[in-house]
Parts: C-alpha cells; structure tokens; sequence
C-alpha cells in the first residue's frame, strides 16, 4: 500500500461506539513498520492557554487570542499523557519533523514555550496522545472498511472548528455524512 502520509482518515459509521467514532486522524507517519496520526477533530475541554498555565509557561504574557481559544485535542488512545503539536512550518523548529513543506510535528515544549510568547507558528493543533497502528494493521482496517482516506487539508486541518472536521472531510469526497451507510460490502 502507498504511503499514507499527509492523509485523512475518515472515519467509517461502522466504527460507532468506538475511540474512533466519526474521528478524522492526520497521518503523521505510515510506513512498512505501522503507522502513527493523530485524532484531530475530538476536543477534550481545556483551552491551550489553560494547558500552558499548567506547564508554567503562562506566566506573565497575554496571549494572542488564536493560542487563548484554541482547544486541547484528544490525539488518540496511546499514551495519552504525551503531548503533540501538529503545526504550520516556520524556521527554527530543530526538533519538529518536517512531514510536509507546510507540516510539521513536535513532541518538544519550545512549541509551546514559543507560543506562550508570541513567536510560536502560525497555525497549530496541540493534542495528547495518539492513534498508532503496528505492521499491516491499518492495512487490514481499511479493507474492512473502517475508514476512508483522502488527502489532508490544511483548511480542514487549521481553519475549521474540530467538531465540523468529520462533516467536512466526508463531504470534501463528495457526499453528505448522512449518506454514508455503516453496512460493509465488498463486490
């Protein structure tokens, strides 16, 4: 299978009363090893102001109200106590990996650090934890029909609200979420 790499992962309605119910997941990684995303579309009801104050790095700065109202993501179910920031390229990142010419990840705190004062990048999701999948897991998922894939967006990725991301992936295929059925079928 190609990589999938800088891919949506839609969601399926048969993966209701799942983690992944109607979950959107940025492809950070996918290789002939496993495959690594991040959830980004499931907030978890902290701010990431609220989050730098708990990391002290919130001390004596105003934030811009882009980092002020920006949630906390739930990024998936592994270690879910680790923190990543999926965020627009800018130079200086020596610990982000570059996974587009627009895209990087980060698990280091001068992301945040950054952020707190001002001179972090421009668009960014801040997560914990994440989806991870060993050799030929993904694979077999997608045969069953558990998620579509597309190619990512950063308009769905930065621009949207996260609660409307799923809606606008699926329809991003060209359909509404409510025609999607939950029965599987293989011709």
């Amino acid at each position: 299978m190609e990589s999938l790499q800088n891919q949506f992962l839609v969601a399926m309605p048969s993966l209701d009363d799942t983690f992944f119910e109607r979950s959107v997941i940025y492809m950070c990684e996918h290789d002939e090893k496993g495959a690594m995303g991040l959830v980004v579309n499931r907030p978890i009801g902290i701010e990431v102001n609220e989050l730098l104050e708990q990391m002290e790095l919130n001390t004596h700065t105003i934030l811009h109200s882009v980092v002020k109202d920006s949630p906390v993501l739930v990024g998936g179910p592994v270690s879910p106590d680790r923190g990543f920031v999926l965020h627009s390229t800018q130079p200086g990142w020596t610990n982000s990996l570059a996974i587009t010419p627009e895209i990087m990840v980060t698990t280091s705190r001068d992301v945040l650090s950054a952020m707190s004062n001002q001179k972090g990048p421009d668009s960014f999701i801040v997560a914990l934890g994440y989806a991870g999948w060993g050799r030929g897991q993904l694979e077999e998922e997608i045969a069953q029909n558990s998620w579509l894939t597309i190619p990512a967006s950063n308009e769905i990725l930065f621009d949207i609200e996260p609660e409307k991301r799923w809606e606008m992936a699926c329809k991003s295929l060209g359909f509404e979420p409510w025609q999607m059925s939950s029965q599987i079928g293989h011709s």
